[in-house]
């Protein structure tokens, strides 16, 4: 899709303003960074503007969403380690919408869950309505841009016994779906087939791939997604997860209370979260 920016940011002014604006180039380094602004709404619907504003605070890229899709078992080396089947069709599931979070707020986790992972994820935005989406499509024309995300989960919670072996009830709790810092359009991430993505815990490297990895690109998720049924402008789709998730490790390396994550995508900067578990 053509946008007026390249790379997207949602900062929150010293006054509490919020805007959208362009992204500075070191994004490792853009909180009190003077950032031009764009006139609009929605990250779909921005017009460039003469407006500046110096940068209080990084806010998740998108505001809102009518439906956060997942996609499971979607890398190859995250298949072999899970020991599961390679299947025809991609599996996937939903995160509500109050499942969104910011690239660096803190996450509580409710007191039933005890078995916490983090899945770093590349992730995008579907920037217009796309039903029955063909494999003669491109999926530049539907994707606004993408975003690095984490897709939490709660092992306990996805077991046969817990969830009836579905996924929904481990990823939907409030704020499991930190995204950002930015959202990077196609013109800054031109082959978003070939990133490196990395997840640190507490500064540990715990999974290290490149997209190219994926089992199922953009485009068939895009087809299987859209089957039937209409992805919604604003839906954000988390695209799988690499190997070394902590349920794989001997013993787990479940997440405890203050463990910070991050997730590193390349031309995407980073998100890093601590998680706060409620006693």
């Amino acid at each position: 899709m053509k946008t007026p920016f390249k790379v997207l940011i949602r900062p929150q002014d010293h006054e509490g303003n919020i805007h959208y604006g362009e992204a500075p180039e070191d994004l490792d380094d853009l909180e009190e960074k003077e950032v031009q602004l764009y006139d609009g709404n929605e990250p779909w619907d921005l017009k460039p503007s003469q407006a500046t504003a110096a940068i209080a605070k990084i806010l998740c890229p998108v505001a809102s969403t009518p439906l956060i899709y997942g996609i499971g078992l979607n890398y190859k080396a995250h298949i072999e380690e899970s020991g599961f089947p390679t299947t025809k069709y991609p599996v996937y599931f939903s995160k509500p919408p109050d499942a969104l979070a910011g690239p660096y707020q803190d996450i509580p986790i409710p007191t039933c869950v005890e078995q916490l992972d983090y899945e770093g994820e590349l992730s995008f935005l579907v920037g217009r309505d796309v039903k029955d989406f063909s494999p003669n499509d491109n999926p530049a024309d539907y994707i606004l841009g993408f975003m690095a995300g984490n897709d939490v989960s709660a092992r306990d919670w996805q077991t046969q016994e817990a969830a009836g072996g579905q996924h929904h009830v481990a990823k939907s709790f409030d704020h499991f779906a930190p995204l950002g810092p930015v959202l990077a359009s196609y013109q800054a991430i031109p082959k978003p087939e070939t990133l490196k993505l990395e997840t640190f815990v507490n500064g540990e490297l715990r999974q290290q791939t490149c997209t190219d990895d994926l089992l199922c690109g953009l485009k068939d998720i895009l087809v299987n997604l859209s089957r039937g049924k209409t992805l919604r402008k604003g839906t954000v789709v988390m695209t799988g997860t690499p190997s070394g998730v902590a349920a794989f490790m001997k013993p787990p390396a479940w997440l405890k209370d203050g463990d910070v994550v991050s997730v590193r995508i390349s031309g995407l900067g980073a998100l890093r979260n601590k998680h706060v578990f409620s006693t």
